[in-house]
C-alpha cells in the first residue's frame, strides 16, 4: 500500500508568511541619505538637552561681552578715536561683540568631543548606523543654537545700553542664520583640531592661540580702512569678518554685502563639517 501524499504546509489565516520566510527576507534598511536629516536633528537635540541640566555657562559667558560694551565701547565712543561712518562707536562695536561671544562658545567645542571619546561615548555613536557627517553636523548646529542664545543675551545688553538696533523680524532671522552658520564653522574647526591633536590640553592651547588672532584679525573692533595691508589680507580670509559684516548690515543698516557674507559662511560651514567628519575616526582610535 503506497504512502499518503504529504500534506502541504498550512497557511496562516491572514495569509502572512511563515517564520522561515521572514528570516530569509529581512526588511531592507533605509538608505543613509534618508536617515541623515533625522540623525542630525536627533544629535542636535541630544546636545541641547545638556543645557537643561546646567545653564551656568550661558550666564558666566555673558559677563565678558557686557564688559566689552560697558567699558571698551563707551570709552571709545567718548574719545572718538576710530572712524565708524558717523554712528556711535558702541553701536559699531555691538555686532562685533555678538560675533565674538558666539565664536568663543563654538571654538572650544572640540573639548567636549574629546571628553566623549575618553568616556567611551564616541565609540558607541560610531558603531550606530548614523553617518559620521550627521554626528558632526548635529554637534555643529547644536553649537550654533547655543551661540544664538548667547547672541540674544548680548543683543538685550546692547539694547539696554541704548544701542540703536533694528528689530525687523526678517533681519533678526538673518542675524540668527549668520550666527548659526559661523558658529557651525568655528565648532567644526575646533573638532578638526581635536582630531589632529587628540588631547584636551593641546586643544586648549590651540584654542587660546587662535581665538584672539581671529577676533583682532577681523573687522569686529575697527574698519578695514584703518588696518595695515597685511592685516586687511588676513581679515578678508577670516570668516568672522563676514559674520560681522552681515550683522552690521542687518542690525545697524550699514552698507554690507549679504550675498557674499552668507555665501562665505555657508561654504565655510560645509567645508568645516567635511573636515571634521574625515578626522572623526582618527579621534576615536
Amino acid at each position: 500500500m503506497s504512502e499518503a501524499p504529504a500534506a502541504p504546509p498550512a497557511a496562516s489565516a491572514d495569509g502572512a508568511p511563515d517564520a522561515g520566510a521572514l528570516l530569509l527576507r529581512p526588511p531592507e534598511p533605509r538608505a543613509g541619505w534618508r536617515l541623515l536629516p533625522a540623525r542630525v536633528v536627533a544629535m542636535c537635540a541630544v546636545e541641547l538637552q545638556k543645557l537643561r541640566h546646567d545653564r551656568t555657562e550661558l550666564y558666566t559667558r555673558a559677563v565678558q561681552p557686557a564688559l566689552w560694551l560697558l567699558i571698551f565701547g563707551q570709552t571709545f565712543t567718548r574719545i572718538r578715536a576710530i572712524p565708524t561712518g558717523g554712528i556711535p562707536y558702541i553701536d559699531y562695536l555691538a555686532p562685533g561683540i555678538i560675533a565674538q561671544s558666539a565664536m568663543f562658545i563654538a571654538i572650544f567645542y572640540g573639548i567636549q568631543i574629546i571628553w566623549e571619546r575618553d568616556a567611551g561615548i564616541l565609540n558607541k555613536l560610531l558603531v550606530t548606523p548614523t553617518p559620521r557627517s550627521a554626528l558632526i553636523t548635529g554637534k555643529a548646529f547644536a553649537a550654533g543654537v547655543k551661540s544664538l542664545i548667547q547672541a540674544v543675551v548680548v543683543i538685550v545688553i546692547a539694547a539696554l545700553l541704548g544701542v540703536a538696533l533694528s528689530w525687523n523680524p526678517l533681519k533678526l532671522l538673518g542675524v540668527a542664520l549668520a550666527v548659526v552658520l559661523a558658529s557651525a564653522f568655528f565648532s567644526c574647526l575646533s573638532m578638526t583640531i581635536a582630531g589632529i591633536v587628540l588631547s584636551r590640553d593641546r586643544l586648549m592651547g590651540f584654542g587660546q592661540a587662535i581665538t584672539m588672532p581671529l577676533f583682532f584679525g577681523s573687522n569686529a573692533l575697527y574698519p578695514l580702512s584703518v588696518m595695515p595691508g597685511w592685516l586687511q589680507a588676513v581679515s578678508k580670509v577670516n570668516p568672522l569678518s563676514y559674520e560681522v559684516d552681515a550683522l552690521r548690515g542687518l542690525l545697524l543698516g550699514t552698507p554690507a554685502h549679504p550675498a557674499l557674507d552668507f555665501g562665505v559662511l555657508a561654504v565655510a560651514a560645509a567645508l568645516g563639517i567635511a573636515a571634521a567628519s574625515s578626522l572623526l575616526g582618527r579621534l576615536a582610535r
